[in-house]
């Protein structure tokens, strides 16, 4: 399949390349700046499917919103109009946006635009998909230009100022990423899913305030210092701390927690969550025995990742006794019981390394970690 993206080199259109680049089934081809709109045209031929991003949204001159917006969509639609009285049918997916339904200079073009898109369907039975996007955010969207999630996770990650005017300013988000996939559906042949006003849809559609959003990216830079991620794995978190994390300069790409040494070892907290614990690490020395306490209700997970290691359990009630040896070559977990005291040794020659999560974090006022040697 040979796809067409008009607007390549813009945010949606560089996401876009990156999810198409692995497929050895679609060959695509790129409409820029550095074309003409004579060149569009020639360019169509042999294309199979459209993906029409380009646009002008912040032009230095207001003229160039109707140029940019309704009279480059104009001279597409006239190349898919020949290509269709020819016998081709070319799809065309087109990103324009809720601004559309406004009167302004940008609203208009772009609401013309879509007018000549419909009329293409209409009278050449094309396939037409117009999307009245929201605000789109994601990597590689342009800072301080018409981004406010851009703006502030670049400028938080970099220790700049962010403006908020007025914290309660309602935003409708859609992550780049639902955008891209919806595209890439459709082209291969995924059924439209249309409003009643018979615009396409991206979904999920995410509802916060400006000042969620400043708050939610602030937390993104602080947990580095807490070690208190976030629920970045569902929803719109997980969607804004991939877009925050991409702002990063690559000499921010790493950085040190608190390690903790003594005659035994190190001890380093890597991580901790809201509600499903905590993820550390430690090391010993060969013949150090660590551990040695007994919990209520705090469970632990062990894995040996260097070294050998020796684990002894003993009941609090009954006295029952059990050990078994692990190391490094396993992939194998080791879990504590409430109610059993347990240590663990290095029986081998070598440092041992251990990867340690436990269900809660640490409380100092609440350690539920009671010493009882074995």
């Amino acid at each position: 399949m040979r796809v067409l993206i008009t607007g390549s080199d813009g945010f949606i259109g560089k996401n876009l390349q990156l999810i198409l680049s692995p497929r050895q089934d679609v060959e695509v081809r790129c409409f820029d700046r550095s074309h003409s709109l004579q060149q569009l045209p020639e360019m169509l031929e042999g294309v199979d499917f459209v993906f029409h991003l380009a646009g002008v949204n912040r032009p230095q001159d207001p003229a160039e919103f109707a140029s940019g917006n309704t009279d480059l969509t104009a001279t597409l639609c006239q190349a898919v109009a020949t290509q269709a009285e020819a016998g081709k049918r070319i799809p065309v997916i087109y990103t324009s946006s809720i601004q559309a339904a406004q009167t302004n200079p940008y609203g208009e073009s772009k609401r013309g635009a879509e007018d000549l898109l419909f009329a293409l369907g209409q009278q050449h039975g094309v396939p037409v998909h117009v999307f009245r996007l929201p605000n789109v955010f994601g990597k590689w969207t342009r800072p301080n230009y018409n981004s406010v999630v851009a703006t502030f996770c670049h400028n938080i990650a970099r220790g700049l100022p962010i403006q908020v005017n007025n914290p309660d300013a309602a935003l409708s988000l859609v992550y780049v990423d639902d955008v891209v996939q919806r595209f890439v559906q459709l082209m291969d042949g995924a059924a439209p899913c249309q409003d009643a006003e018979g615009f396409d849809q991206v979904q999920p559609v995410y509802a916060t305030t400006v000042g969620q959003l400043a708050e939610a990216i602030k937390g993104f830079r602080d947990n580095r210092d807490t070690l208190m991620i976030d629920r970045v794995g569902t929803g719109l978190t997980r969607a804004l701390y991939a877009t925050y994390v991409s702002y990063l300069e690559p000499a921010q790409f790493s950085y040190t927690v608190p390690m903790h040494g003594d005659a035994r070892g190190v001890f380093v907290e890597m991580l901790k969550t809201q509600d499903s614990g905590q993820f550390s690490y430690f090391t010993a020395h060969p013949g150090i025995t660590r551990g040695g306490h007994y919990h209520h209700t705090k469970t632990e997970k062990f894995l040996v990742i260097k070294g050998k290691a020796l684990f002894r359990f003993r009941h609090m009630q009954t006295g029952e006794y059990h050990e078994l040896h692990t190391d490094g070559s396993k992939a194998e977990v080791v879990e504590t019981v409430p109610g059993w005291t347990h240590d663990i040794t290095n029986v081998g020659q070598e440092e041992m390394v251990v990867m340690l999560w436990a269900n809660e974090i640490f409380d100092r006022e609440r350690p539920d970690t009671y010493a009882c040697p074995l």
